[in-house]
């Protein structure tokens, strides 16, 4: 019943915030300032939920998320700008530039994920770079480091529904995929990696399975991206991208869904909501990131986090 309880809860949250955000777009309630950051915020909720797969689930720690992303836009903005109808043309790139980023996280993932912890970040991060400069020079596909532009404009505020809806995905998903069998191996290789080999569990396998469908998820983001902002650069997608979406997910808490959710639609928001303190802007947002790291480690988070792994093991038992 518990199970049921959160589900539902879940649901009738989503359609909460859905119907408000929809009620204060059509009221005018919104101004224009917010309302550009709609899109923004289910983006990287997106990012956040896909990375906290690999780096709250898993165990492994990656830098070079914002590489699949911008795979996946690029690959979607392709297909945007081949004169489809929207209506086809929208979900066509978005699987197109899924597909993309997965492949090449398939092709990345199955040598790179034999290396651990600092080895893998490094490797990543170098990945990131180097996809980077792939762009900058494939000047007639992508347009250089001048970007691709005049992509159409398919995920404004005024498409939130489609965009929303991808987003409740990628969270069912994980979540799903989290609380299912594989989700219970992919944990045990994250708690114990010698322990989890032992027992059976196909720690490639795993891995690899983890950090692909990350990797896909990554590139729907992508696709999310190239059409709301409508121009493609390079720069985009460096590292500072990797390290802000890794940002979200540890303020978020480890392995807590919920959490990376909350952490990337404040993280989002923020910024903005202080533009108004012109030049204190970023010393106020530096303090609420402490702030917000303090608690992430406060004792009564550590009390919680070890509920939840009670909780947990009793099921697996």
């Amino acid at each position: 019943m518990k199970k049921y309880g959160k589900q539902i809860l879940g649901c009738a949250a989503a359609i909460a915030v859905y119907v408000a955000v929809t009620a204060a777009v059509n009221m005018g309630v919104m101004s224009r300032q917010m309302m550009s950051l709609i899109v923004p915020v289910c983006m990287n909720i997106m990012l956040a939920v896909s990375l906290c797969m690999v780096v709250g689930f898993l165990g492994e720690l990656s830098l070079g998320h914002a590489a699949f992303m911008s795979i996946g836009a690029y690959a979607g903005a392709l297909v945007l700008k081949s004169g489809l109808p929207t209506v086809a043309a929208l979900p066509l790139a978005v699987v197109t530039g899924g597909a993309c980023a997965a492949v090449l996280g398939l092709i990345v993932g199955i040598p790179v994920l034999r290396l651990r912890g600092d080895y893998l970040a490094i490797t990543t991060l170098a990945f990131g770079e180097i996809i980077k400069s792939v762009f900058n020079a494939a000047t007639p596909i992508t347009g250089g480091a001048g970007g691709l532009k005049r992509i159409p404009p398919v995920t404004t505020y005024r498409n939130f529904t489609f965009v929303y809806v991808l987003m409740l995905i990628v969270i069912v998903l994980v979540s799903n995929l989290v609380n299912s069998r594989h989700g219970r191996a992919i944990c045990a290789i994250r708690d114990n990696y010698i322990a989890a080999e032992a027992i059976g569990i196909k720690v490639s396998l795993f891995k690899t399975m983890a950090f692909v469908l990350a990797a896909f998820m990554a590139g729907m983001a992508g696709v999310v991206y190239a059409g709301n902002i409508g121009i493609l650069r390079p720069g985009n997608f460096d590292y500072n991208t990797s390290i802000e979406i890794l940002v979200m997910v540890v303020l978020g808490g480890m392995g807590n869904i919920t959490g990376s959710i909350i952490a990337a639609a404040l993280l989002t928001l923020l910024p903005e909501l202080l533009r108004g303190l012109s030049n204190y802007r970023m010393l106020v947002y530096a303090i609420v990131l402490i702030a917000m790291m303090l608690f992430s480690n406060s004792p009564l988070r550590r009390m919680l986090a070890e509920k939840r792994n009670m909780r947990q093991a009793d099921k697996i038992q």
